[in-house]
C-alpha cells in the first residue's frame, strides 16, 4: 500500500467475470435548481474534520463542519447515491432492489436523526424520462421486479415508442422453463440523491454522520494475471488503482495454482468510495482520517495511500492534516474461497 489516494473503480456483485458498478460519493453542498440538484462550492463552511470508515459490511462517515463567516449559512446537504443502470446483464451487489433506499442510508446531524428527502430522476440517452415513467405508473428503479412487471401492462404503441427512444428493449429468454419468451426490459438509468436543509450557525461547529451498506463487487478467482504472470493492461490498471505489490502478486499466483488443483483459492472483492467531492467545502479538510477494515484476518487487502498504519488484526489507518481530496479510494480484497 503506497502512494497518494488515486482513481476509483465501480462496484458490482460477485460473478464469474469481472463487472464494474457505481461508486459512492462524499457529502457535498447543493442548491436546488429547476431540473434537480446541482453541486456548488461553499467557501464559508469548512470541513474541519472527516473520519471515514470503510469495511465490506458498512461505510461510516463522521464530519465536523465549521462556519467561519460572521453570518449563518443555510443550504442543502446532499448525498448522491450510486447511479443504477438498466443493463439487464449487470450483476449488481445490492440486497434489495425493491426498495428505494437500496443501501440502507441513514443520516444524523448533531446527534439527532434527520429526515432526508430522496430525489430520483430517470434518464434514457441522457434525456430525463422520469415523468414518462410516472405517467404510466412504472417504478423508477430499473432492476426491480416491480418495474419489469409494470412494463407488461404498457400499451403496444407506448412500448414501441419507448423502444425507439431507448427506455426499454425486448430481451428473449426462458424465465420459467416453458420456453423462450420476449420480455420488455428497462434500459433507463436512475440517479438518486438524498438531501436535507440545514443551517450552519456563524462561528459554530455542526456534526453530520451518515451510514450505509456498501455494494461489494468482485469476481471468482484472480483477474489481473495473464497465464499466471503479472502482465497486461488489467494488471497495469490494478497497479495504478490499488497499488498492488509483489507480495499480493505472489499470493495471487499461488491462488491460481490452487484453483486449478481443486484446492481452496482466493477471489477478488472491490470496494470504492468517491472522496473528491469533499473539496466542495471551504478550504482543505483540517483533520482527515481513513480507517479500512478488511473484514477478516485471513483476507488480503491492497489500496493506495500515504502513511498507512496497521492498527488492529483487520484494520488500517491513514491520517492527514489540511487534506484536499483530489482522487478517490479503491480497495482490493483477496478473500479465501468459501469466506463470507
Amino acid at each position: 500500500m503506497k502512494n497518494a489516494l488515486r482513481h476509483l473503480p465501480l462496484l458490482f456483485a460477485l460473478s464469474t467475470a469481472p463487472v464494474f458498478a457505481p461508486a459512492f460519493a462524499n457529502d457535498t453542498m447543493a442548491e436546488l435548481k429547476t431540473g434537480g440538484l446541482t453541486f456548488v462550492r461553499t467557501p464559508e463552511v469548512e470541513m474541519t474534520k472527516e473520519a471515514l470508515f470503510i469495511s465490506p459490511s458498512e461505510i461510516r462517515v463522521d464530519y465536523v463542519f465549521t462556519n467561519t463567516s460572521d453570518k449563518d449559512v443555510s443550504g442543502l446537504v446532499a448525498f448522491p447515491m450510486p447511479d443504477i443502470g438498466g443493463d439487464p446483464y449487470a450483476n449488481i451487489a445490492i440486497d434489495d432492489f425493491e426498495t428505494d433506499n437500496y443501501l440502507g442510508f441513514t443520516a444524523a446531524q448533531d446527534g439527532k436523526a434527520v429526515a432526508v428527502t430522496l430525489q430520483q430522476r430517470a434518464y434514457a440517452s441522457d434525456i430525463d424520462v422520469t415523468e414518462d415513467l410516472k405517467a404510466r405508473n412504472i417504478p423508477l428503479l430499473p432492476m426491480s421486479k416491480a418495474a419489469k412487471e409494470a412494463l407488461k401492462t404498457l400499451p403496444d404503441d407506448v412500448a414501441a415508442d419507448w423502444i425507439a427512444r431507448g427506455l426499454i428493449f425486448i430481451d428473449t429468454y426462458d424465465d420459467d422453463g416453458t420456453g423462450m419468451k420476449d420480455y420488455r426490459t428497462p434500459l433507463w438509468s436512475l440517479k438518486s440523491v438524498y438531501w436535507w436543509r440545514t443551517t450552519f450557525p456563524a462561528g459554530k461547529e455542526v456534526t453530520v454522520q451518515h451510514r450505509y451498506k456498501p455494494s461489494v463487487g468482485g469476481t471468482v478467482g484472480i483477474s489481473f494475471l495473464e497465464d499466471g504472470q503479472p502482465k497486461g493492461e488489467r494488471y497495469q490498471d490494478y497497479v495504478k488503482r490499488y497499488c498492488i505489490e509483489d507480495n499480493i502478486v505472489r499470493r495471487a499466483q499461488q491462488a491460481e495454482k490452487d484453483m486449478q488443483a481443486g484446492k481452496p483459492y482466493l477471489f477478488e472483492a472491490w470496494i470504492s468510495y468517491i472522496l473528491s467531492t469533499g473539496a466542495n467545502w471551504g478550504g482543505p479538510i483540517k483533520d482527515f482520517s481513513l480507517t479500512i477494515d478488511k473484514g477478516a484476518a485471513e483476507n488480503l487487502v491492497s489500496f493506495c495511500g500515504e502513511g498507512i498504519k496497521k492498527i488492529g488484526p483487520t484494520t488500517f489507518e491513514m491520517k492527514a492534516k489540511d487534506f484536499t481530496p483530489t482522487n478517490e479510494i479503491d480497495i482490493l480484497l483477496l478473500k479465501p474461497s468459501g469466506a463470507q
